[in-house]
Formats: C-alpha cells, sequence, structure tokens
C-alpha cells in the first residue's frame, strides 16, 4: 500500500505541476510534450540573449570552448554575431522513450542474471551457499532471526552485499534477487514483505561501497586534478548510511545491536575499511585504478573458480546444474519488466514536469533567506536524483562537473553523493517485483531516510574536506 500511495503521489504531483508551468510560464507550452514523447537530450529553441545577460560562469565558460554549455538544463550556443542562443535541454526520457528504457534495462540484464544463476546453481548443488551460510551465521542470525540456522538465504545475502562492497552492480543484482527468492520461501505471508526481506533490502539499497569506481572514472574522464580525492568521504558517508538504515529497521524489529556478535562484527568492518582508507589514501590515480580493478575482477574470477572446483569435488554435473540456474535468471528479468516500467515511468514524469526545478529553487531561496552557505545547493540535483535513477544522477553527476567544473565544490559533492547510495526506488520495483510482494510495509521510509542521513553526510564531509573549492 504505500508504495501504491508514492507511486500515485509521484503521477498527480507531477501532472499538477506541469498544467501549473503551461499555464505561467512563456515556454510551458512544451511541458506535455517533454513528458510523454520527449527525450533525453531533445532542445527547443528559446531566445536570443547578449552577453550581458549571460550567467558568469556560462560566460567564462563559452570563452574557453567556444561553442556550448550546460547548465541543468539550459544550453547555451554562441552565434557568429556576438551573441547567444539560450535552449531548453531536456534532461531526461518522456514517457514513451522511459517505457523502451524499462524493458531494454531487463533485456540487458538476461545474459549477466543467467550468467551469475547459472553459477549460484552450481554452487547450490555442490553446498557452496551452505557452506558460506554457516560461515556468516554468527553475526547474520543476529541481524535476521526470523531465517532458520543454516539457511542459504545468509550465503546468497552475503555475495550480494560483497558485490555492492566491491562496486559490482552487475553481479550484485542477480545474488540480490537469489536472495530474495530464497527469503520468499519462508516468508508466511508471499505478499507481504518480511522482516528478514526488509532488513536485507534496506542494508542493500543504502549501497555500502569500498571502491566507487564508476564515480572516479567520470572525475577522471571530465579533468579533475585528483580524481580519488573523493574515494574517502565517499566510503565515510555510504558507511554512516548503511549503519543509519541497520539500527532504524534493528529498532522497528526489536533487534539489540548491542549483543557482542553485532558489535565486533560491525567494529571489524569499521577497521577493515580504516585500513583500506589508509592503504588508498597514498595511492595515486594509476595505482587506485589498478588497485581496484584487480580487487574487482579477481574476486569474481576467484568465485568462478571455486564454484567449479567444488562441484567437481562433489561431483555433480556441473554444466546441467548452470543450464538449470541460467533458466531461471531469464525468467526473472522477464518477470520483474512490469515493475520497473511502472516505477520508471512514474520517476520519468516527477522529472520531466519539473518538479525537480521547483524543490531546488525553494531550497535554495530558503538556504539563503537564513544566511547559508548555499553552495551545496548545486549538488543537490544529484542527491535528489540518485533515490530515482542510477543513470540519471551519473548523468547529473557529468552535467554538474561540465557546468562548475569537476573540482568545484559542487562538482566534488555531487561525486560524494553519486557514491553514497544505491538507487532506492530502483531496488524496491526490482527485488520486490521478482517476488512479487506488493506490501512493503516501512521499507522505502527506511531507505529514504537512511539517504537523507547520507546526503547530509555528504555535505557535512564535502565541507570538511573541500570548503576551500569554488
Amino acid at each position: 500500500m504505500a508504495l501504491s500511495r508514492i507511486w500515485s503521489a509521484f503521477i498527480i504531483i507531477s501532472i499538477i505541476t506541469a498544467a501549473i508551468t503551461s499555464i505561467f510560464s512563456t515556454d510551458g507550452k512544451d511541458v506535455f510534450g517533454k513528458m510523454i514523447v520527449g527525450k533525453a537530450g531533445d532542445t527547443t529553441h528559446t531566445k536570443y540573449i547578449d552577453s550581458a545577460s549571460l550567467p558568469k560562469n556560462v560566460a567564462a565558460a563559452l570563452i574557453i570552448n567556444k561553442d556550448f554549455k550546460y547548465d541543468n538544463d539550459i544550453k547555451y550556443s554562441k552565434t557568429a554575431d556576438g551573441k547567444f542562443i539560450v535552449y531548453n535541454e531536456q534532461s531526461s526520457d518522456g514517457v514513451i522513450a522511459t517505457c523502451t528504457s524499462a524493458v531494454n534495462i531487463c533485456l540487458g540484464l538476461i545474459g549477466i542474471m543467467a550468467l551469475f544463476m547459472g553459477f549460484m546453481s552450481i554452487a547450490e548443488k555442490a553446498g557452496g551457499i551452505r557452506f558460506l551460510s554457516r560461515l556468516i551465521k554468527p553475526f547474520f542470525s543476529k541481524l535476521f532471526p526470523e531465517v532458520p540456522d543454516g539457511h542459504p538465504a545468509f550465503g546468497l545475502m552475503m555475495l550480494n552485499f560483497s558485490a555492492n562492497l566491491l562496486g559490482l552492480d552487475n553481479a550484485a543484482t542477480p545474488f540480490g534477487i537469489k536472495a530474495m527468492e530464497s527469503l520468499q520461501e519462508i516468508n508466511p505471508d508471499k505478499s507481504t514483505a518480511s522482516n528478514a526481506q526488509i532488513m536485507f533490502l534496506c542494508l542493500h539499497a543504502s549501497g555500502l561501497t569500498l571502491i566507487p569506481v564508476s564515480v572516479i572514472a567520470l572525475r577522471a574522464k571530465q579533468g579533475a586534478v585528483n580524481p580519488t580525492d573523493i574515494f574517502i568521504p565517499c566510503m565515510i558517508a555510504t558507511f554512516v548510511a548503511t549503519i543509519t538504515a541497520m539500527l532504524i529497521v534493528s529498532f522497528k524489529q526489536k533487534i539489540n545491536v548491542f549483543q557482542p556478535v553485532i558489535l565486533l562484527w560491525v567494529l571489524g568492518i569499521s577497521s577493515l575499511i580504516a585500513l583500506l582508507v589508509v592503504y588508498a589514501h597514498h595511492l595515486d590515480q594509476d595505482s587506485m585504478n589498478t588497485f581496484s580493478g584487480f580487487i574487482s575482477n579477481g574476486i569474481i574470477l576467484l568465485i568462478f573458480l571455486f564454484v567449479i572446483l567444488g562441484g567437481l569435488y562433489k561431483k555433480i554435473n556441473i554444466y546441467d546444474a548452470f543450464i538449470d540456474g541460467a533458466k531461471g535468471g531469464f525468467e526473472t528479468a522477464i518477470r520483474i519488466i512490469p515493475y520497473l516500467v511502472g516505477m520508471l515511468v512514474a520517476i520519468s514524469m516527477l522529472r520531466t514536469s519539473g518538479v525537480f526545478d521547483v524543490v531546488l529553487n525553494s531550497l535554495q531561496h530558503l538556504f539563503a533567506v537564513v544566511g547559508f552557505d548555499t553552495r551545496f545547493v548545486k549538488g543537490l540535483p544529484t542527491a535528489l536524483l540518485k533515490p530515482l535513477s542510477g543513470s540519471g544522477a551519473r548523468g547529473m553527476l557529468v552535467d554538474t562537473m561540465k557546468t562548475y567544473g569537476a573540482d568545484s565544490f559542487a562538482g566534488k559533492l555531487s561525486s560524494i553523493f553519486v557514491g553514497t547510495s544505491d538507487t532506492t526506488f530502483y531496488v524496491v520495483a526490482v527485488y520486490f517485483g521478482a517476488v512479487s510482494v506488493k506490501h512493503i510495509r516501512y521499507s522505502i521510509g527506511v531507505m529514504l531516510l537512511a539517504d537523507l542521513v547520507g546526503i547530509i553526510t555528504a555535505i557535512l564531509l564535502a565541507y570538511l574536506f573541500f570548503g576551500n573549492a569554488a
């Protein structure tokens, strides 16, 4: 019911905002077209302006670039006679294009899902998942008290969290969906999220990541002097968000987080992160890229090796086991299409209707009135998009770095936002959709609250680490 209300609210607010914009804005007549048939990158001619009307950062950038400059969805072009054309550039797809994108996302998942679920099928038949479950049981049995001892869900959740830690999004999704399916087997009410499913997804959505590889790569591509300088803030912010999610869900489910086992595991993970921070802090960009690539790709190949060796040791038919699991991956990828289409369409309407602009302008005005430093507001579009769309947030990060510079305060803050959490509504649509859970209880509330804590932490860390940046 909670998801239904949120989804309905997204659509209603979007349509009302679009209607108001179409009435009172000079270019509002385009808003309905943008929402339905528009595509990301579409431009509409707005007006000619002279150099005196250009924002200072745009004028400076056009002197260097001699061509275009982006400022959120505004595009500037210099003409031969020294004037400038201002365009509106659509930053996200409309409803029609979004439906196609949602299906393409699911189709793109088929190969990855088939591959990893095939290997998981081998691991299950060889006893590897149960071995991993016994290994992680002392800690997980405290956070997931309703899951029976030795249940394979423990091992699958561990694989999912491990993939997230290493930034292996493609591997994390199949592991996570398989974990949800395993937890669904012991769920007494198949249409309602169980406590274990909520705890798992809230921890997953908090996005604990050791190495934000994609963010570092984007910063390097945009010419950042030191692309890895956001590594430590990202790690701290995402760790704080994860601990927040764990504490909130534990409180809701009356789990005592001060049990010695939980404290030891949390302290152990904290120590590991601290050691990694110290080590990575002394690496240059090339060394960081080599290190992260070696760890990430090496872990995947190591898992494949152990799974095959385990299957040979147990004398199972490895290839048949792989095919059985791969078939399940195909079916799962197809099954989540309706859930993903519904969620992404609502998010698309929210973005193309102008709701984000209203929220951001209001926030900037509010903080300016109370006398706060408003530099962080320029990075907020990325933070607001991250729970809604991972690709949208990455696109907004690139746009922010193009507009203000990769080493600007807004550019660095946006980088931390992207590396801080997972995509909440995508996670909800895909993971709950995979097991046909309709009543998700308080899941989204916890995830969004953890996201908010992560955003606040990211802002504070940005001022602490990069407060002198323009």
